[in-house]
This record gives structure tokens, C-alpha cells and sequence, in this order.
């Protein structure tokens, strides 16, 4: 069965075509489009079906919007999303709209050893519940329970819950947030926003000096991917102190996710950072973060973690619900 598939998010919608056959998703057909560049998820999709000369009976898109929610304004996105209005402005009747975290939970069921970079084997659980978080231009966070047979996928706002700072860095971090937001959620921290804001207040802590071809290169390119670069080459101190805390923080998220699905099953971080600083996270300050759980920190310890290093996740996910659509 052939479908569409997206995967959207703040910065870039993906789009695809997808062959579902006996639970197995192949990509067809997929392009990459800028989401700030377009008014809304319509105009998106009918470039798409134009440009790839087809238009299937079923099709589903993760987008960044509260899992609970019919209809929403993208937090990371200028866009009110509606799922009858995108199906009839798309002419595709049979479409559903599902939370991006979502998608990525659904996604899990196909993937394979080579698609994943396990940071802990720890001792897992057949049936048990499985945690799925991951940041990017937000913060996303999902869990799957067993039922019957099979996984049933959970959508969850948990990116927007407290932000709890471990140590003085984040401390500091989350002062200056909450001058600039009042409250401080997770998402205003670990994220690609919260990436920049870590390295603008610990540039002025005098922590580690700010290196004026550095800021240069923030004004001129993705500000988070130059940070990530000098800090995983080592080029310089103030980025390196800026992914420390990052890494400490989305860690201990990782943790506070098993501990409140009682994830025994696994938890697998998503989204478009971890994969990029994967090498980073095998070094062991996130897995420390992960377990650093006082009383239960045993039991962390026996928690599988994996980190999603197959970029299409989300949108095999979002295939495999499209397909089951009527």
C-alpha cells in the first residue's frame, strides 16, 4: 500500500511517499521543505504531491502541536493546524494529523540494530512500557505500553513540564530564563533555542571567555550547529560548557521519563540533536545524568538506552498509521 507520510517540524517538513506492505515501510519518494517558508501544512503537502506527480488514498503527518489537541497552534510554529480542514485542502480524505513524538513512537517498531546506538543494554523487559524523548527545535517526549499483542503508542507534553536545575550552570540558566519567560519549562532549556540561550548566559558569567570569531559565526550560520562543532572539536571552552550542560540536562530528562513510565522496555531518544552528538553522549555524562537518581538509581541502571540515529523514524511511523487508516 502506497501513503503519505510526514514528518514535521519547527525548522523543516519532511515529506515522503511510503510502500506499507506485510509491516514493512519503504521509502519511495521524500523532500525536505523549509517550515518557516510556508503559511501552513496545506500549501506544504500540495507542493509535495505536485512535485512528486502523485496523490495516495491515505496519509498521515507528525506535527509539533499538544498530543491532545484537534486543533492547535504549533508551539515552534506560526501555524494554526486543523486535521478536516489540511485533509480537504490536500484532497486526501482519508488523513490523519498525530504529535511528532508520536509519529517516532510508532516509528520504533521498525527499526533495527543498525538504526539505533545503545548507550546501555541495561536489562530489558518483553512488554514492558518504552520511553521515547528527543530535542530539537523543541523538546518531544512519547511512551508505548503493551496491549494484547502489540505496543500502543502515547502521545505526552512532557517537554513542557518544570525544568529541575542540576547544578550551578543550569541554575544560572534557569534564572536568566525565567527573567526573560516567567515559568521554565524543559523545552526552554533542551532544545535548540535553549542551546543558544545557555551559551549567551554563560558568556556572561566569565565562566570561559567568549571568542569573537565564535560570535561571528553564530550571527552567520545555525547558531546551535556552531556551537556543537567547536565544542565536539574542542576549538573552544564556552561551547564546550554550553553542550555540558545540555547533555547533563537532556540526560536527566531521559531519567525522569523511565522513572515515570517505569520504562523497563527501553527509552530511545530521538529528534534532530542526539544524533549529531552521538559520539559525545558514548562518553558517559549523559548516561551518569541518566542514572543519577538517588534511591533509584539502581534500578536506571537496568534501563535500556538507545539513541535513534535513523533520520526517518518519524516518518515510517506516521506510514505505519496511515496505512491502518479506513
Amino acid at each position: 500500500m502506497n501513503v503519505l507520510a510526514g514528518d514535521v517540524g519547527g525548522t523543516n517538513a519532511r515529506l515522503a511517499l511510503v510502500d506499507v506492505v506485510d509491516g514493512r515501510a519503504t521509502i519511495q519518494e521524500q523532500r525536505t521543505y523549509r517550515s518557516q517558508a510556508y503559511s501552513g501544512l496545506a500549501p506544504i503537502v500540495r507542493t509535495f504531491v505536485t512535485e512528486v506527480g502523485s496523490r495516495p488514498e491515505r496519509a498521515c503527518i507528525g506535527v509539533p502541536c499538544p498530543a491532545t489537541e484537534e486543533e492547535c497552534v504549533a508551539p515552534n510554529l506560526p501555524w494554526k493546524v486543523d486535521a478536516d480542514a489540511v485533509a480537504a485542502d490536500i484532497g486526501i480524505a482519508s488523513s490523519a494529523l498525530i504529535n511528532d513524538f508520536t509519529a517516532i513512537g510508532h516509528g520504533i517498531a521498525f527499526l533495527r540494530a543498525e538504526d539505533l546506538e545503545t548507550l546501555q543494554v541495561g536489562e530489558p523487559k518483553a512488554h514492558a512500557p518504552i520511553g521515547v524523548i528527543g530535542a530539537g527545535t523543541g523538546l518531544g517526549v512519547g511512551f508505548l505500553t503493551w496491549r494484547g499483542d502489540h505496543y500502543e503508542v502515547h502521545g505526552s507534553e512532557g517537554g513542557h513540564v518544570g525544568f529541575s536545575p542540576r547544578g550551578e550552570r543550569q541554575a544560572g540558566v534557569a534564572r536568566s530564563l525565567e527573567r526573560q519567560y516567567g515559568r521554565v519549562s524543559r523545552e526552554r532549556v533542551l532544545s535548540g533555542p535553549g542551546i543558544i540561550a545557555t551559551y549567551r548566559y554563560l558568556a556572561t558569567t566569565g565562566d570561559a571567555p567568549e571568542n569573537p570569531a565564535v560570535r561571528d559565526e553564530l550571527e552567520r550560520h545555525d547558531p546551535a550547529a556552531v556551537i556543537f562543532r567547536h565544542a565536539l572539536a574542542g576549538t573552544d571552552a564556552l561551547c564546550r560548557h554550553t553542550l555540558d550542560v545540555f547533555v547533563d540536562g537532556l540526560g536527566a530528562a531521559a531519567g525522569d521519563l523511565a522513572l515515570s513510565v517505569l520504562a523497563s522496555a527501553g527509552v530511545y531518544v530521538g529528534g534532530g540533536i542526539a544524533p549529531r552528538i552521538v559520539a559525545h553522549l558514548r562518553k558517559g555524562a549523559f548516561l551518569r545524568a541518566f542514572r543519577d537518581k538517588g534511591r533509584l538509581s539502581g534500578y536506571l541502571a537496568r534501563v535500556p538506552l538507545h539513541v535513534i540515529v535513523n533520520p526517518h523514524v518519524a516518518l515510517l511511523g506516521a506510514a505505519a498509521v496511515a496505512a491502518r487508516l479506513p
